[in-house]
C-alpha cells in the first residue's frame, strides 16, 4: 500500500496502524491527521478515492463522514451560546414557538444537544427530498409527540438531530446552519468541511464515492456478533432503534449530488481528515496561525457530561456532552477527558483537552460498524501508544 503524507518523530504507530488497516481490516481508501497542542503531527492518506474504484485518494480528497457530521454541527449552536445569543437553558419553544406542540413546551436547548429532547424519530419517515427541504424535516420534529418525557432519559437522535439544531440555529440567526458553519467557522480556520456543500467543480470534484464493504476473512474481529438485544433492535421494524435510524425512509444515495448539496447536520457533512484534526484542536485551544474556536468556558460546555446511562436508541450504554459523543466503552475515544463523535461506518473524529489533542479519520469503505470502528480504535489505539 502506497502511503501518502507526513509523520513527526514519535507518531510513527499511527502509520503502522494506517498501513494495517488496508492490509488487514478492508480499508479501500482513507485519511488520518493529528493535531497535537495546536501542531499538526500526522497527515497520512492512502487507496483509492472511490471505495469501488481506482483512482488514487490524494491529498485534498474528502468524503462524507455521517454521523461524525454532529460534532462539526454542534459548534455552531455552541458558538451562537458564547456570543450570548443561545441560551442553553431556554426552552426551545422561546426561539421556535411551533415546537412547543405535542407536549414539548418545557424542552430545553441543552435537550436538544444531548439527545434528550424524546423525539429521535417520526411517525412516517421523511423521503430524501422531504429530508433536503429544509422545510418538511422541522415541520414534523416540531409536530412530533415524545416518545418519553423530554428531559428524563437520553436516546440517539441519528436523523431528527439535523431538523432540530437546523432549525432552531435558523430562528435565532436567520441563516442556515450550513452558512454560519462556512462562515464563521470553516472559512476563518482554512477548514475544508462542508455541510451543504457547493455545487461547484472545484469542490464536487474533490469528494470520493463511499460504499458498503463487508471485512476480509483476514479482518477475524470484525465478524465478531453484537449482543443479542442490540441485534434485536435493529431487526425489529417497530423499535426505537429501527425508526430513528429510518426517519428517512428509504435510505438516501449518499453519492447524489442532491445529497451532498443538503444540509443535514445530522448525517452528510463532507471534508478532510485534516479538517476534522483540526477543527477539533480549535475547540480546545490554538492551532497553528492563531485561530481558535471555543473559550475555555464553552470546552467546558462540550466535555461535561449531560447524558449517561442506557440509551433508549442504541441500547448499550452511551454519554454525551453538549453536542458531542463523550468516551465510553460504547464508543472509546483517547481518555474519558475526549469529546467528539463518530460516523456509522468508520468516520471518527474527537479532541482531547488533556492531551491537547485533535483526531480526524475518515474513509469511504463503509463497514457496519455504528460508534467503535475497529479501524478507527486501532488509530487511536496507536496514537495513546505515542503519547
Amino acid at each position: 500500500m502506497d502511503i501518502q503524507g507526513v509523520v513527526a518523530e514519535g507518531f510513527e504507530p499511527v502509520r503502522d496502524a494506517f498501513v494495517r488497516n488496508f492490509e488487514v481490516l478492508g480499508d479501500r481508501g482513507a485519511a488520518v491527521a493529528v493535531y497535537r497542542d495546536g501542531r499538526k503531527v500526522v497527515d497520512l492518506w492512502g487507496g483509492s478515492r472511490d471505495a469501488d474504484g481506482t483512482e488514487p485518494w490524494t491529498e485534498d480528497t474528502a468524503q462524507i463522514v455521517r454521523s461524525a457530521t454532529k460534532g462539526v454541527a454542534a459548534a455552531v449552536p455552541l458558538l451562537l451560546h458564547q456570543r450570548g445569543l443561545l441560551d442553553l437553558d431556554a426552552p426551545v419553544g422561546s426561539y421556535w414557538p411551533e415546537f412547543k406542540a405535542g407536549g414539548k413546551e418545557k424542552v430545553l436547548v441543552r435537550d436538544l444537544l444531548a439527545h434528550r429532547a424524546g423525539i429521535p424519530a417520526l411517525d412516517r419517515g421523511l423521503t430524501a427530498a422531504e429530508a433536503a427541504d429544509g422545510v418538511s424535516g422541522p415541520r414534523a420534529v416540531a409536530a412530533q409527540h415524545p416518545f418519553w418525557e423530554p428531559g428524563t432519559g437520553h436516546g440517539y437522535h441519528a436523523q431528527t438531530y439535523s431538523w432540530l439544531l437546523s432549525e432552531l440555529v435558523l430562528r435565532v440567526t436567520g441563516r442556515t446552519l450550513g452558512s454560519v458553519l462556512a462562515e464563521d467557522i470553516a472559512e476563518p480556520l482554512g477548514l475544508d468541511f462542508w455541510i451543504g456543500l457547493p455545487e461547484t467543480e472545484a469542490e464536487a470534484g474533490r469528494v470520493g464515492r463511499a460504499a458498503p464493504v463487508d471485512p476480509p476473512e483476514s479482518a477475524g474481529m470484525l465478524r465478531t456478533r453484537p449482543r443479542r438485544n442490540v441485534s434485536e433492535a435493529y431487526a425489529d421494524p417497530g423499535s426505537l432503534t429501527r425508526r430513528a435510524f429510518a426517519a428517512i425512509d428509504p435510505l438516501p444515495d449518499e453519492n447524489a449530488p442532491a445529497y451532498r448539496a443538503a444540509e443535514l447536520p445530522a448525517s452528510n457533512g463532507i471534508g478532510t481528515a485534516r479538517a476534522l484534526a483540526r477543527f477539533y484542536g480549535a475547540t480546545i485551544g490554538v492551532v497553528e496561525d492563531g485561530a481558535r474556536i471555543f473559550s475555555p468556558a464553552t470546552t467546558g460546555l462540550a466535555a461535561r457530561e449531560h447524558s449517561s446511562g442506557p440509551d433508549r436508541v442504541l441500547v448499550v450504554n452511551t454519554r454525551f456532552g453538549a453536542g458531542y459523543m463523550l468516551h465510553g466503552p460504547a464508543s472509546p475515544l483517547l481518555s474519558p477527558a475526549s469529546f467528539g463523535h463518530p460516523g456509522r461506518g468508520g468516520s471518527l473524529a474527537f479532541a482531547d483537552p488533556e492531551a491537547g489533542i485533535g483526531f480526524g479519520y475518515v474513509t469511504n469503505a463503509l463497514a457496519k460498524s455504528v460508534t467503535a470502528d475497529p479501524r478507527a480504535q486501532a488509530l487511536v489505539r496507536a496514537l495513546r501508544s505515542a503519547l
